[in-house]
């Protein structure tokens, strides 16, 4: 019955690269648990140049996001504040007119003038 090596990944982690190259010169068990973290690795060296283009576009699309929001919120704080209606009228529920506010007017909402 054959022992499993347990230092491969001690080895690997804290040792160096001679060390490591030693023992799995001598150790057929860790020669191939290398051999399959090679395999591994190249697979990540293959494909990694797609997530980082991936990354780039999430970051463009992020940035496109930012700048379209902060036009939206500007032009809107822009029209809001901008026509005093509009802005009562969101504030308090409704226009105040001159009579609300308490000036003197007559039939047809304007001010009246003594």
């Amino acid at each position: 019955m054959d022992k499993q090596c347990s230092k491969y990944e001690g080895l690997f982690i804290f040792s160096d690269d001679e060390k490591l190259q030693e023992h799995l010169n001598e150790c057929e068990c860790c020669r191939t648990e290398h051999e399959k973290m090679q395999k591994v690795s190249d697979l990540i060296k293959e494909v990694k140049p797609y997530y980082l283009k991936k990354r780039s576009n999430l970051r463009k699309i992020r940035a496109a996001a930012a700048i379209f929001f902060i036009m939206i919120f500007s032009a809107t704080f822009g029209i809001i504040y901008t026509n005093e209606d509009l802005s009562e009228s969101l504030m308090y529920g409704e226009t105040l007119t001159a009579e609300d506010l308490g000036f003197p007017v007559d039939s047809y909402g304007l001010l009246m003038v003594d």
